[in-house]
């Protein structure tokens, strides 16, 4: 599966897409995908870059889906438990799953500029860190894999940037 969130895409089709997958899979295993939690997941789908709690709850007290923080915390651990969405250790914060439905194991790409996030899938615990994990005698039950650096976006930016310091045109 490819890296979702740097490269340009139909972004509204992503979203209903998303929205269509999370509502199926709620029917097919008698999951209520409640206003507010549906909700919080449109907020997450809006942008491919992590949200806190409180950033969503600031959207759902401004339309009246609650305003305390239990509101956005719960509706976050059922999106988390139902694989609809990811927490992003590093930022403490949240992102709507890019591959719903899919098995995987994401690795988040963090731009330390902008702060998007784009989730790539991997296989860690089949590679190298399994080797090393069966060599300790470990078993591997989860792992989060989180890289920081510079979007594509970002990257040009910088590239610009350093081509303007030095008296040329990029």
């Amino acid at each position: 599966m490819p890296a979702i969130g740097f490269q340009p895409h139909d972004h509204s089709a992503c979203v209903d897409g998303a929205l269509s997958k999370a509502q199926a899979h709620c029917a097919a295993l008698g999951l209520r995908m409640t206003p507010v939690r549906r909700r919080t997941l449109e907020i997450l789908l809006a942008e491919h870059r992590a949200l806190g709690a409180y950033d969503i709850l600031g959207v759902l007290s401004e339309e009246g889906l609650g305003a305390q923080p239990p509101v956005a915390y719960r509706a976050l651990d059922f999106l988390v438990k139902a694989g609809f969405a990811h927490k992003v250790e590093a930022l403490n914060a949240y992102i709507a799953c890019a591959h719903l439905g899919a098995d995987h194991t994401p690795a988040f790409l963090i731009c330390r500029a902008c702060k998007s996030v784009a989730e790539a899938d991997t296989a860690p615990a089949k590679g190298r860190l399994d080797d090393a994990a069966r060599a300790a005698g470990f078993v591997i039950e989860r792992t989060v894999v989180e890289a920081e650096g510079l979007c594509p976006d970002c990257q040009t930016d910088t590239k610009a940037e350093g081509t303007k310091a030095k008296g040329t045109t990029p």
